[in-house]
């Protein structure tokens, strides 16, 4: 098993910036992939960036590319998700998620077994 637990979350007005954060604990070794989705009202979980362990690879949603970069401290076990010019279409809950499989589609909820509780971004017009 695998715990996750995100913190950063709050409000800005647009065109600024936040970073989250997400521990993880546990079974650790398992994780191949983590990742961050986020979820606004009305509409369904979208994922916004993915990592592997070693930081090799990234990937992002258009929608996101070249305003947020995701990295991770292995040292820590923790993480990130830097968000620069941020817009209100960014308002949302952020989920970080872990998962032991990388499949075609990274941002496919099914790779993800692990989830954190959810942290509330709101930008502001």
């Amino acid at each position: 098993q695998v715990q996750l637990v995100e913190s950063g979350g709050g409000s800005v007005q647009s065109g600024g910036s936040l970073r989250l954060s997400c521990a993880a604990s546990g079974a650790t070794s398992s994780i191949a992939i983590r990742g961050w989705f986020r979820q606004a009202p009305g509409k369904q979980r979208e994922g916004v960036a993915a990592i592997t362990p070693a930081g090799s690879s990234t990937w992002y949603a258009d929608s996101v590319k070249g305003r947020f970069t995701i990295s991770q401290d292995n040292a820590k076990n923790t993480a990130y998700l830097q968000m620069n010019s941020l817009k209100p279409e960014d308002t949302g809950v952020y989920y970080c998620a872990a998962g032991p499989r990388i499949t075609y589609w990274v941002f496919d909820r099914g790779n993800y077994n692990y989830w954190g509780q959810g942290t509330q971004v709101t930008v502001s017009s």
